[in-house]
């Protein structure tokens, strides 16, 4: 099964897949003049400046949803695999990834908002919306909102799981081992999947007001905890520092692990972390209530930044500075082995390690408890995303008990994923991340050259920015902008 996987991602994330979304964010960013740089302050601005309503949530609880989805086992497992596969250069990477990544971000979300729909009640949005819409290519939206339902539904959710039961071994042990026909699975990782799972199916059947309402709480509180753990941490080794960032800098032009590993490894974990260009941000930024599309757009790019700039590089720093990792060489052996060889680079034990080195007997089980709320989450968030593909494609096919089925089928698969081994899940999760990436990014593109409404929603706002307006309209057919229903006319 892994061989498979394996050869699945081999071709998924070919060169192809990596120039792409560097050319992508690279293009958003020249066209939007660095919308990540210039209107960094608006960005903050924009957190508090919208309010909940019956239909739609709060730019910082789309801020929240669509960043439990972006902070997740990717900040923890996900750096530490970059760095044992890619060498300490694939952070750099993860860098370049997440500074032009924010432009695009800004594209995908902004979109999410123009195409944006009233579903019972609730505001839905996404890739397949505005590929259809924008697009006019119904077949195409169909594609996307399948492959997102897989990816999120099935796929992803068990990366997730895993981390927090792998999480959980390093900190508690693995128990008693039951001999079973999925394998040996330890008690550790049963009582995980059984807590995470329970848990999550009180919150799925709430609806997405839980979900907005649970994560604007444990995201930000947690998020700043790892940080300032972090920080304190480096604080502590601060004359090593500077050989870190030196490291990191030279490493991803010379790298030891070849620089096709630290760029191939850097943006593929850089994307499934920050998500830009992946397609699942707009969905969570199509669900907020604004008086423009283009403020979504802005709270979305920043959130890249919170995710990449902030909470991975704070894991990445951790790692370095404590010397907690191992780099695999490409022959099976090792390049650098500072940790047993049996250490996987695919689960958090990296991150876990390097803060016990500094804080004994307590940092195993706080990183376990963070990636617990990360990774818990980032679940929540793919539930949300799967759903709204759901309601996409019920439009056109409907089923009894589609909705009951898909929290079925997510909740079997977060307990499989928890019992799985790390690398099973992780390359099964790379599939749909990279698949999701493939269809995302070339619709964003595309949609460009076929109207560019990302653009021109953003020009639209800087226009009234100037000019000091106290409330902001959005009129798409005086922009030129076609088939943006929801804000043609009174929204009642």
């Amino acid at each position: 099964m892994e061989n498979v996987v394996n050869t699945i991602n081999a071709w998924v994330w070919s060169p192809a897949l990596i120039y792409l979304a560097l050319g992508a964010g690279l293009f958003f960013s020249i066209l939007t003049r660095f919308v990540q740089v210039r209107l960094f302050r608006e960005m903050i601005h924009l957190l508090f400046s919208s309010k909940e309503s019956e239909r739609g949530i709060s730019s910082f609880q789309a801020l929240a949803v669509s960043l439990s989805g972006r902070v997740g086992t990717g900040n923890i497992a996900g750096v530490a695999a970059a760095i044992g596969f890619g060498g300490p250069g694939a952070v750099f990477w993860m860098w370049v990834v997440a500074f032009l990544g924010a432009s695009t971000a800004y594209v995908e979300a902004a979109l999410g908002q123009i195409y944006k729909e009233v579903d019972e009640g609730q505001y839905r949005g996404g890739p397949a919306f505005y590929i259809e819409k924008a697009m006019g290519q119904r077949w195409y939206g169909w594609l996307f909102a399948v492959v997102t339902i897989i990816a999120t539904g099935l796929l992803l959710p068990g990366v997730q799981a895993n981390s927090i039961s792998s999480a959980a071994e390093v900190a508690l042990g693995t128990g008693e081992i039951y001999q079973t026909a999925l394998g040996d699975i330890s008690f550790t990782k049963i009582t995980s999947a059984v807590v995470v799972v329970t848990i999550f199916g009180f919150i799925i059947f709430g609806g997405v007001k839980r979900i907005a309402h649970v994560t604007q709480f444990v995201v930000p509180f947690m998020g700043l905890a790892y940080v300032i753990t972090a920080v304190g941490i480096i604080a502590m080794n601060i004359s090593q520092l500077p050989g870190v960032i030196a490291l990191i800098f030279n490493d991803a032009f010379s790298p030891m692990a070849g620089i096709g590993g630290a760029v191939g490894w850097g943006v593929k974990r850089g994307v499934y972390s920050n998500e830009a260009g992946q397609g699942t941000g707009p969905h969570a930024a199509a669900a907020s209530e604004v008086q423009h599309p283009a403020q979504q757009g802005l709270v979305q790019a920043f959130s890249v930044y919170v995710d990449t700039l902030f909470i991975c590089s704070a894991t990445a720093f951790i790692i370095l500075i404590t010397g907690a990792y191992n780099v695999h060489g490409g022959d099976g052996g090792f390049i650098i082995q500072n940790l047993p060889a049996a250490t996987d680079a695919n689960s958090p034990a990296f991150t876990q390690l390097a803060v016990e080195s500094v804080v004994p007997g307590v940092g195993k089980p706080f990183v376990a408890v963070a990636l617990f709320f990360f990774a818990f989450t980032t679940i929540l968030a793919y539930y949300y995303i799967a759903e709204t593909n759901v309601a996409y494609l019920r439009r056109f096919f409907r089923f009894p008990g589609e909705m009951l089925f898909l929290k079925i089928a997510i909740m079997a698969s977060v307990f499989y994923g928890a019992i799985r081994t790390a690398s099973l899940a992780w390359g099964l999760g790379d599939i749909g991340v990279g698949v999701m990436a493939w269809l995302n990014i070339i619709a964003i593109l595309i949609l460009f050259f076929m109207g560019n409404a990302a653009l021109k929603a953003l020009k639209d706002y800087e226009a009234q920015r100037k000019a000091g307006v106290e409330t902001y309209t959005f009129d798409p057919e005086a922009l030129g902008i076609k088939n943006a229903d929801f804000w043609s006319g009174p929204r009642t």
